[in-house]
């Protein structure tokens, strides 16, 4: 009877719905869960896990962008006497939004079935250009209302829920601990959020939902998939990132010890900093053609031979090309976000978005950058959960006033909310 009355309160009024994260840890190792389904399109994420939720949830919360749809909801244990629940996080190319909205379509039938709820009670939270873009198949398809929420807004505050609430979530980079992971705090502000997408935005964020867009630039993670897909024939982002694992850009870049033969002490540059990227690829193939024009070129059925085995062995491997353009993108944000946080006086910044994927050579890219140019006075943050930021703030807007562990989303009188500290 209690539940009944429960889940008619969450149906009537979703936002008095509120969410305990006492305990929050992410799930690293989950051997319960079922392998993905190669037929849905989605790729799961390591999930939150709620150890002291009850309480009914009765939304889902889904961001689309360019590149991706990535999801959000809440569930409860399966088959499971312990309480509490987690929160999953899938992904979906945004080519499959339709896969995306069967599966959401599953989870709203899942729900009903559970909790015998009436007809369109799930709510969906929407943000990103798709919110908007696929708007009316959404509602259509699902048959609910879609409430669509400012994709900055979002951002920011899913941000702000993974640096106040989630443990071992926020970590910096180094070669000797390439994650060391910072503790959930409140004094979070101010910071620079730059969020790598197809294209990349970079916030100051000066409070909570007080932030202004200072930037950004179009070379992203779109920029990457889109040249990377012309110049090796790579048909998914993870396949170029894979290649870029085992390339060697050296192969491809010009590199400051091509020039100087040895590092560049006086400025600080070893002998492995790229001086230019692709930087070679002219070099050497004016060299082969050289060579060809110094044997006099060749006959008819050679040339028809060397045609051949130039296109089953290309000059240039596709891995060495991976590698050498996710370093020449990476290294440019970097820098623009280095310059962006000097001439707004910003030590913190935080890296964002669906490009990173945890790719260790990109956030080793992009860390470095910063440290480098800084003198080490500044710091690059990065989170396990960089690609749903947005997503999780849409998540977060259905809830009510206090429900953090640090009241992190209180809202003032004039609309602003305030940090509170920890009272646990």
């Amino acid at each position: 009877m209690e539940r009944k009355a429960s889940i008619d309160q969450t149906i009537l009024s979703p936002g008095t719905v509120s969410i305990n994260v006492k305990g929050a840890f992410i799930v690293d190792d989950d051997p319960s869960r079922p392998p993905t389904p190669s037929d849905d399109g989605a790729q799961h994420d390591t999930d939150i896990r709620l150890p002291n939720h009850e309480a009914v949830v009765s939304h889902v919360a889904l961001d689309i962008g360019g590149s991706l749809a990535k999801l959000v909801y809440f569930s409860h244990e399966p088959n499971s006497k312990d309480l509490g629940g987690r929160l999953n996080f899938l992904k979906f190319e945004a080519d499959r939004i339709y896969q995306c909205l069967d599966f959401v379509k599953g989870l709203q039938d899942e729900f009903r079935l559970q909790n015998g709820s009436r007809t369109g009670s799930m709510a969906i939270m929407a943000t990103g250009g798709g919110a908007y873009k696929f708007y009316d198949d959404i509602r259509r398809i699902l048959g609910i209302e879609v409430l669509r929420e400012d994709e900055m807004d979002c951002l920011i505050m899913g941000l702000d829920f993974f640096i106040t609430e989630i443990p071992r979530e926020v970590f910096t980079y180094s070669d000797d601990d390439p994650m060391h992971f910072q503790q959930p705090h409140a004094n979070i502000y101010p910071y620079l959020l730059v969020n790598i997408g197809s294209g990349v935005s970079m916030i100051k964020v000066s409070g909570q939902r007080q932030f202004e867009r200072i930037g950004g630039t179009s070379l992203g993670g779109g920029t990457l998939w889109g040249l990377l897909s012309l110049l090796t024939g790579a048909r998914t982002f993870d396949d170029m990132l894979r290649m870029a694992e085992v390339g060697d850009n050296a192969a491809v870049d010009m590199l400051v010890g091509d020039i100087y033969g040895a590092d560049y002490n006086k400025i600080g540059l070893k002998s492995t900093a790229i001086a230019s990227s692709f930087g070679k690829v002219f070099k050497m193939k004016r060299e082969g053609e050289n060579q060809a024009e110094d044997h006099g070129g060749l006959s008819h059925e050679n040339r028809e031979k060397d045609n051949d085995a130039s296109n089953s062995q290309p000059a240039f491997r596709k891995e060495d090309i991976s590698r050498s353009l996710l370093y020449a993108v990476s290294n440019n944000i970097g820098q623009i976000a280095y310059l962006q946080s000097e001439k707004h006086n910003l030590e913190h910044i935080y890296f964002g978005g669906s490009f990173i994927r945890g790719h260790r050579q990109t956030i080793q890219t992009l860390s470095y950058a910063i440290n480098f140019w800084s003198k080490g006075e500044k710091k690059a943050y990065f989170l396990r959960h960089e690609g749903y930021l947005g997503s999780v703030g849409a998540f977060l807007k259905r809830q009510p006033k206090n429900w953090g562990r640090r009241n992190s989303f209180e809202e003032c009188p004039v609309g602003r909310p305030t940090v509170q500290q920890e009272e646990d």
